[in-house]
């Protein structure tokens, strides 16, 4: 479990120390996708501010996902808390019952594996729109409710240059080739939450993070990061089935989910921001090169199968450029040597504890 690293709990406790949270407190805040790469890390924080705030009415956690047992594994005791709620949820339903009130709703929740991109179009498309659909009309019917909904870099489609994208800025998106339900589906949810902002005077805000890595990923996570990390830890070689010639923005999730808590609490209604970090853009082979720097191992270079160059990310640059988020007052806390450092070691400590059949 993440919890028995020392390093997590810093590292969570540094980021946190930018972030005032306390126009949260005896507030509800719904969290979609509670358990996985991302929101995970946000709830840490959250958890972690309530077990260091008890003279402070704590935060409600509304932890929404498919599996209850999910919950537990991955939060532990503290899943059992007073303050803590598991919420039956899955995006790609229209029937999920939403009967707790929240003043605060992060969507995490969406079908982000590559491979299951590639294999599940429809659902990945749909689950994107619906999904945000029905948080906005739950949101509606809340008062002062706001909504951070949490897109993707891929909104932004393909460019010729290697300058970081600004928000208001876009590139081509093939709107005929399936890997791309993904991408249309995050723009065409994107444009939901303003037209749900315009129309209803719903507080909603869009986050688009880069490539997130760090070691709140699962083990099924098949993402190159994620999957590296893993490989890393338990002392293999990073296989890498590109070049690695493509550009992208990396962040630590534990910054990232500050990030999100910022635009949530700070953001402007139906506007976007990339969460990116300024010194952390590099191609994907650094990306395995500092990796096998950092555990001692190996980098394999490999061809790719057929299936797999269908789920690859098509876009050649997905750097981002923060400078709008910046303004807000976040701060990147961790480099890539030291976030990709603390990964390997937590993630050494994680499969440590970790049941064989995980």
């Amino acid at each position: 479990m993440i919890y028995n690293s020392a390093q997590w709990f810093r590292d969570v406790d540094a980021v946190t120390e930018g972030l005032d949270l306390r126009e949260m407190e005896g507030r509800n805040i719904l969290i979609t996708g509670a358990a996985g790469l991302i929101c995970s890390a946000v709830t840490d924080i959250l958890i972690r501010y309530n077990e260091t705030h008890p003279q402070c009415a704590p935060i409600g956690i509304l932890a929404a996902g498919r599996w209850q047992q999910e919950m537990e594994d991955r939060f532990g005791a503290y899943a059992h808390a007073s303050y803590f709620r598991f919420v039956p949820y899955d995006a790609s339903r229209t029937d999920n019952r939403l009967d707790l009130p929240a003043q605060y709703v992060l969507h995490g929740a969406n079908n982000a594996f590559p491979a299951m991109v590639a294999r599940e179009p429809v659902e990945t498309m749909l689950g994107n729109f619906l999904g945000i659909r029905d948080l906005l009309e739950y949101a509606r019917r809340q008062p002062d409710c706001r909504v951070l909904y949490i897109s993707s870099s891929e909104v932004y489609g393909k460019k010729a240059d290697d300058v970081p994208f600004r928000e208001n800025e876009y590139g081509f998106v093939d709107l005929l080739d399936p890997r791309n339900s993904y991408s249309v589906g995050k723009r065409a949810a994107e444009t939901l939450c303003a037209s749900y902002a315009a129309e209803y005077g719903v507080h909603s805000v869009i986050a688009r993070p880069g490539h997130i890595y760090g070691p709140t990923a699962g083990m099924s996570d098949n993402r190159v990061a994620s999957a590296w990390a893993y490989a890393a830890a338990r002392g293999e070689p990073i296989v890498m089935k590109s070049d690695g010639a493509q550009i992208r923005s990396y962040v630590y999730c534990a910054d990232c989910a500050a990030a999100l808590l910022t635009i949530l609490l700070r953001g402007e209604t139906a506007q976007a921001y990339n969460i990116a970090d300024p010194m952390c853009t590099m191609s994907i082979r650094a990306l395995a090169q500092a990796l096998c720097d950092a555990a001692g191992v190996p980098l394999d270079m490999q061809a790719p199968t057929a299936a797999e160059k269908r789920s690859f990310n098509p876009m050649r640059n997905s750097s981002l450029e923060s400078g709008r988020l910046q303004a807000l007052g976040w701060r990147c806390r961790f480099d890539g040597a030291q976030g990709l450092a603390h990964t390997v070691a937590i993630l050494r400590e994680r499969i440590g504890t970790l049941p064989d059949a995980d």
